[in-house]
This record gives C-alpha cells, structure tokens and sequence, in this order.
C-alpha cells in the first residue's frame, strides 16, 4: 500500500488511433498506429463481455526502448529481459522548457547537465534522467507535436556530445523525454546521427519517449516505475509510467 504521503503521478499520455507517432520519410517504412479491433461487445460472439484485438507498432505513444533497438545495441537485451531492477530508480528532471519555448531545436549539452549537478547534486546511480521541454502541450496534435516543415522536424534533444557522455560517463539507467523520441527532432543531422539513440542504447541505457506531467515533478527526490510489455524479442514496448512523489518533501 502506498502511504498518504506518496502522490502517484502518471506520466503516460493516453493512447489511442489519434496518438502522434513518428513519420521517417520514404524509402524508410514506419510503424503502425495504435487501434483496437473489436472481437466481441455484449452481443452474439461475446454475450457477456467485451475485448478487442489490439493492432501497433512497438514504438507508439509512450513507449520503452530497449537496446536492440539501434544497431548499436544489436547484440544487447530485448525489452522482455530488461532486469525489473533497472526499471525503477530515482528520477531527475531536467528542465529547459524556456530554451525549448525560444529554440525547438534547443540541444542539451555536458554544460547544461554539470550546472543542473553544481546545484542538485550528481546524477544518481541508476537514475532516468528526463528531459522536461514542455513539448507535452503540444501532444494533442501530431503536426505541432511533430513540428515538421521543408527543413525536416524540429523538437529539442540532446548533443551528439552529452549523449555520449551520458551513455559512457554517468551510471544512468536511461533518458526520458517529453517528445515523440529520445533525439532531437533533426537529429539526423548529427555526428553520429541520432546521438541519443547510438549511445544510450549501445550502452545499454534505455528510452522512454512521449511523457506528461513532468512540471509536477521535483527537481530530484521522486522515484520512477517504468511498466513495458515484457515482449520476448520486442524492441521497445508501449508503458505505463508513473512516478511516486512525497508531499512532505520540498520540491
């Protein structure tokens, strides 16, 4: 039982057939969306109950992913052998939602993290780092959630440098981000491109993608439960976060 002086605040954006999801461009192929195909609703195939089938890609909404996701990470776990220990752990936030609001290709860098440390203290071991932008106001509508124009998609991320520097320097378990994925939105552009991914899951770090409610998180003191699918040879998984927070703490 979780005690009266444990907030729960779930992260998870809801997921549905509207959810935004990445678009890669041709040649690439992309996932699914989310729907749910109805089996039975009360009726002739089912008289007393109700269940669907239900159709996505892995990487949809809210979602975990785990190391064989990226060529890095090839020979790494799949999300169904990722140790339960590592999915919960202290939670930091990170937070550079004015950043973001002036520059939606705002790029967190070494410096940024240091002088978060310089104030919080260091990052923990086996923390989720998470990456507060601001940018869940816009996950209602894939178009501003996806910020795409003739340039390519422009939401913030990480450096090529602080991904890597996270990946091999700290004791994280992951990143987390308010975004459709770990990188920056032209990530691409990057050496390597998509730093986040390259590093983090080639270490194995792990990514947690489309988060909410970030700003009613402290600084540092909550705890994370990061709830995927354990999919024998799954990539990543659609998951249920939530965060505990203790009210009687100062934020």
């Amino acid at each position: 039982m979780v005690r009266g002086d444990i907030e729960i605040i779930d992260l998870t954006a809801p997921l549905s057939s509207s959810t935004p999801a990445l678009r890669l461009p041709a040649p690439f192929a992309n996932l699914i969306d989310f729907s749910l195909d109805e089996v039975s609703a009360y009726n002739q195939p089912g008289p007393y109950w109700r269940h669907n089938n239900i159709h996505t890609g892995e990487h949809i909404g809210t979602h975990l992913d785990a190391p064989i996701h990226w060529v890095t990470g090839w020979d790494g776990l799949d999300v169904s052998e990722i140790p339960v220990q590592r999915l919960i752990g202290p939670a930091v936030v990170l937070d550079f939602t004015e950043e973001a609001a002036n520059d939606p290709d705002f790029l967190m860098e070494i410096s940024h993290v240091k002088a978060w440390e310089t104030r919080h203290g260091a990052l923990p071991d086996q923390a989720w780092v998470l990456f507060r932008t601001g940018w869940d106001k816009y996950s209602r509508t894939e178009e501003q959630f996806l910020n795409v124009d003739e340039s390519g998609s422009h939401t913030p991320g990480v450096s090529a440098e602080c991904a890597q520097w996270l990946a091999e320097e700290t004791n994280i378990t992951g990143f987390g981000v308010e975004t459709v994925g770990i990188d920056a939105g032209n990530a691409v552009a990057l050496d390597p491109p998509f730093p986040a991914h390259h590093f983090l899951l080639g270490n194995d770090k792990y990514g947690i993608t489309s988060l909410q409610n970030l700003d009613k998180l402290p600084a540092v003191g909550a705890v994370l439960i990061v709830c995927p699918l354990p999919i024998v040879g799954g990539t990543g998984s659609p998951t249920r976060v939530l965060a505990l927070v203790d009210k009687t703490a100062a934020a």
